[in-house]
C-alpha cells in the first residue's frame, strides 16, 4: 500500500470515529491544530528551566525552615552572612537530606508495590474521551484505586502493628526521602524523554530539549494495561501524603501520648483527597489531564516529589513542635472542620457532574458505587451549550453557577490545611498560595484553549455562565 494509500485510509477512519462522538469537520480541523505546538508557556525555555532548578531548592529551604529553625523563614542579614548561609543549608542537605540506601529502599519500594497491585488488582473498565492524535481512538482504562488504596492501607497498617516496618520512619527519614523522590522525578523524566523520541511516539514537540522534556513528548504512556500517566496521579503523590499524615500522627502519639485535632485534621483531609481520587478514579480519564496534557517533567516531578513533600508543611510543624503552640478554641476547630468538608464535598461533587456528563453524552456512564456516593453527583436531564464543534458544555449544576467551581473548591480545601497551624509559622501557606498561582494559570491555558476550539460558542458559554471561581466576585 503506497503512503498516499495509507494516509487517506487513517483520514477515513478519524473522520468515522470522529463521526462516532459527534465530532463535526469543523471540529477536527480545529483539534489538529490544537495538537500543534504553536507557542511556548511558563516563559519558554528558560521559564522551564528556572521551575526545574529551582523549585527543588525551594522545597529543601523550605524542610530546613520548618525542621531546624522552628518554622521560621531565615535568611543571611549581610553580605558576610552569605557564605556561611549558603554552607549551612548545603550541611543540612548533605547530612540529613542525604539519598541513603534505606531512603531509596522505601520510597522505591512503595513504587514497585503500588505497581504491582495495579497489575494484580480487579477493578473498572472505564472508556476516555476520543483522543484526536489517536484517530479520535477511545482508550480503554482499568480502574483499580479503591482496591489499591486499601490494599496499600492494610499493608502499611500490618507492617506497623508487627513492628516489621514502623510508620514514624517515614517523617523520621523525610529529608532523605525528599531528595530520593527528587532523583526518581529527574529519572523518569529525563527517561521517559528518551523512551518517547527514540520509539518515534512523541506528539506536539517545540524542537527545544529542555522545553520538551519538562512539557513531555508522549501523551499516553503505558505498561500493558497500566495507564502510567493516571496511575502516577493517583497512587504515588496522595498515597505518600496520607501516610506521611498517619506517619506524622504516629509520631505525636508516641511523644505525647495523643494526636493533637490538627494532626487528625491532616489525617482526614489527606485521607479525603486520596479517597477521592480513588473512589472517583472512572471519572479522571475525561479530564484534561489525560486527554491532552502530555507527561513531562511537570507532571512527572511535581506527582512524584512536589506533592507529597511540599504539600505537608503543616504536618511537618506539628510533628517536630508541642501541640500547646497551635492549639485553637473548640470554635476554630468546628470552623476548621466545617470548612474543609463543606469544600470537600463541593469539590467532590462539581468533580462527579462535569465527568459522568461526559460518560453520559458517550453512552459509557454506569452507576459505581465506591464509598462515599454524596448527593447532587450527577445533574439529572442537565442543560447545556451544543457548539460546533461538536461538544456540549454542561450549564447545569454546580457548573451553572461558576466555570470552574471545582477549582474554587480545591483552593479551599488547601487554604485549610496552612490554617491548621494557624500563625504558627507562615510555611504551611505555601501550598495555597502556590495553588492559587497555578489554579489561575492553568484557567488561563483552559479558557485560552477552549476559545480557540469553540470560537463563538465560548463567547455565548461565558455569557451564560459569567463568573470564572467565585459567583458575583470572580
Amino acid at each position: 500500500m503506497s503512503p498516499n494509500a495509507r494516509s487517506d485510509k487513517t483520514d477515513e477512519k478519524a473522520a468515522a470515529n470522529a463521526a462516532k462522538s459527534n465530532i463535526t469537520e469543523k471540529g477536527r480541523l480545529v483539534d489538529q491544530k490544537l495538537d500543534e505546538h504553536t507557542s511556548y508557556e511558563f516563559g519558554g525555555p528558560w521559564g522551564v528551566f528556572a521551575i526545574m532548578t529551582g523549585f527543588p531548592v525551594l522545597m529543601y529551604y523550605f524542610w530546613i525552615c520548618l525542621t531546624f529553625h522552628d518554622g521560621r523563614l531565615v535568611y543571611p542579614h549581610s553580605r558576610d552572612q552569605i557564605q556561611p548561609f549558603l554552607q549551612a543549608m548545603w550541611d543540612h542537605i548533605r547530612v540529613d537530606a542525604s539519598p541513603t540506601p534505606y531512603a531509596f529502599a522505601m520510597y522505591s519500594g512503595l513504587i514497585f508495590f503500588e505497581l504491582l497491585l495495579a497489575f494484580v488488582m480487579p477493578g473498572y473498565k472505564q472508556q476516555g474521551l476520543p483522543v484526536p492524535s489517536l484517530n479520535y481512538q477511545s482508550l480503554t482504562y482499568n480502574c483499580n484505586a479503591v482496591a489499591c488504596v486499601y490494599g496499600t492501607v492494610v499493608t502499611m497498617a500490618a507492617l506497623h502493628l508487627t513492628n516489621t516496618f514502623r510508620l514514624t520512619e517515614i517523617i523520621d527519614n523525610f529529608g532523605h526521602l525528599m531528595t530520593v523522590s527528587m532523583i526518581w522525578g529527574v529519572a523518569v523524566s529525563f527517561g521517559m524523554y528518551f523512551i518517547t523520541v527514540a520509539t518515534g511516539n512523541q506528539i506536539r514537540m517545540s524542537g527545544n530539549f529542555i522545553y520538551d522534556v519538562f512539557m513531555g513528548a508522549v501523551l499516553n504512556p503505558r505498561i500493558g494495561s497500566i495507564d502510567l500517566k493516571m496511575w502516577l496521579e493517583v497512587r504515588i503523590p496522595w498515597v505518600l501524603l496520607f501516610l506521611i499524615a498517619v506517619s506524622g500522627g504516629v509520631r505525636q502519639y508516641e511523644q505525647y501520648g495523643s494526636i493533637s485535632p490538627n494532626m487528625l485534621f491532616m489525617i482526614l483531609a489527606t485521607g479525603l483527597y486520596l479517597n477521592a481520587c480513588a473512589k472517583g478514579e472512572e471519572c479522571i480519564p475525561q479530564t484534561w489531564d489525560m486527554f491532552h496534557e502530555k507527561w513531562g517533567f511537570l507532571v512527572i516531578f511535581w506527582n512524584l516529589a512536589g506533592v507529597p513533600f511540599s504539600y505537608c508543611y503543616s504536618i511537618i510543624y506539628m510533628a517536630t513542635h508541642d501541640p500547646a503552640s497551635y492549639r485553637f478554641s473548640t470554635l476554630g476547630y468546628v470552623a476548621l472542620y466545617a470548612t474543609l468538608l463543606t469544600a470537600y464535598y463541593i469539590f467532590d461533587t462539581s468533580m462527579s457532574q462535569k465527568s459522568r456528563f461526559k460518560m453520559q453524552l458517550q453512552g459509557t456512564y454506569q452507576y459505581r458505587w465506591t464509598f462515599p456516593q454524596l448527593p447532587w453527583g450527577t445533574v439529572e436531564n442537565p442543560t447545556f451549550i451544543q457548539t460546533e464543534h461538536g461538544n456540549r458544555l454542561l450549564t447545569s449544576g454546580w457548573w451553572a453557577y461558576a466555570r470552574k467551581p471545582n477549582y474554587s473548591a480545591d483552593w479551599v480545601q488547601s487554604l485549610t490545611w496552612g490554617l491548621v497551624v494557624g500563625t504558627a509559622s507562615p510555611i504551611p501557606y505555601f501550598y495555597s498560595l502556590f495553588f492559587l498561582a497555578v489554579l489561575t494559570h492553568r484557567c488561563g491555558r483552559d479558557f485560552e484553549r477552549c476559545a480557540a476550539k469553540y470560537g463563538k460558542d465560548w463567547e455565548r458559554y461565558c455569557s451564560v455562565v459569567r463568573w470564572r471561581f467565585i459567583p458575583g466576585i470572580y
